[in-house]
């Protein structure tokens, strides 16, 4: 507690996020050929995802300052998270989404009963319009990069290093859209090594998809900043920001420490995807980035085998099931009275 900007959060709004489980898995380790791997299942939380860390941290501010009003822009994750926090806390919440955004995510916001409005136009744009909008009008946005957000998602890096008795791994890969919660898991880390707490960083790889990839794209570049990413095109919405508000804030933190940013192809991302369902863990295709990253990294020579990896599971498949693909199951359909055939073979 002593590391985060408030004293304490009200105990009814809180909904039982954090303390996500840390899998470890040593026959997929030992398959890829790294010394261990563990996940960091963020699909654990109330609303399946990581952003219910900042989502609390970011009501228990403007309940503190008062304020009755709040609200985010979003691609799904943080709007079914905002949605359900300021449901909680009893808050006029404003939720702003694209037009174009698939109704299997309209539905887990919408229970909530926000104020859902879905913009037509410029995602990158809109973030930058929220803020402005809800200067005028009194919302309190909590967007992706807000401070206070970034504050939540330190607690990620918190919690790995007490579950692996602060010994931090080697490396540790998150997908990332606009870059505050990579933010707040490099904030973390930093400030337990400030402490004394752990003695050294993991290195940090930021993983997005080829198909909408600024981060990656100015990082192969070595650029000093990221620009717009044109026509966007990939399975994995919760990453596909073209303009990520936080993306050269990520590029000097991923170079201040020895980092990178890669990118990896959606037919990598889904086969991924069915890796990590192989150790019961069912990510969304933005959370399978990592996988797919790692098995970049071990193909190009970048991991070793005496390296120890970390690869956060940022939310739940079941967020996105359009991109599923079925005939990797062995399914079988037989009548009723056929049904002993069906374990013939």
């Amino acid at each position: 507690r002593g590391f985060l900007p408030f004293r304490d959060v009200p105990a009814d709004i809180g909904l039982g996020e954090g303390r996500t489980p840390l899998v470890h898995c040593p026959a997929l380790a030992s398959e890829l050929g790294v010394e261990s791997l563990h996940f960091k299942n963020e699909a654990i939380n109330p609303t399946w995802s990581f952003k219910d860390r900042g989502s609390i941290a970011g009501v228990a501010q403007a309940m503190a300052l008062g304020i009755r009003r709040i609200g985010t822009v979003s691609t799904g994750n943080m709007a079914a998270s905002v949605a359900a926090y300021g449901a909680r806390a009893g808050l006029e919440t404003w939720i702003l989404v694209s037009s174009d955004l698939p109704r299997e995510k309209v539905a887990p916001i919408s229970v909530y009963s926000p104020r859902l409005v879905m913009v037509d136009g410029d995602y990158g744009e809109l973030y930058h319009r929220s803020l402005e909008i809800g200067a005028k009008l009194g919302i309190h946005f909590i967007n992706s990069d807000v401070p206070f957000r970034v504050e939540g998602s330190k607690t990620i890096a918190f919690e790995i290093c007490e579950q692996l008795g602060f010994s931090p791994p080697d490396f540790v890969i998150v997908p990332v859209s606009a870059g505050g919660n990579l933010r707040g898991i490099i904030k973390g880390f930093e400030q337990f090594l400030d402490a004394g707490l752990i003695e050294r960083l993991p290195r940090f790889v930021a993983v997005q998809a080829r198909g909408c990839s600024p981060i990656a794209r100015a990082f192969e570049q070595g650029a000093a900043s990221i620009e717009r990413f044109e026509n966007p095109d990939t399975i994995a919405k919760a990453i596909s920001n073209p303009l990520p508000p936080s993306g050269s804030a990520v590029l000097r933190k991923l170079r201040g420490h020895g980092g990178f940013a890669l990118a990896v192809e959606d037919e990598e991302i889904r086969k991924a995807q069915v890796q990590m369902a192989s150790q019961g863990i069912f990510g969304q295709p933005a959370s399978a980035a990592p996988l797919a990253a790692l098995r970049r990294m071990l193909a190009d020579g970048t991991l070793k085998t005496s390296h120890s990896v970390v690869c956060v599971v940022t939310g739940a498949g079941l967020k996105s099931m359009a991109s599923l693909r079925t005939e990797t199951a062995a399914i079988k359909k037989v009548a009723l009275d056929e049904l002993e055939t069906a374990f013939a073979s």
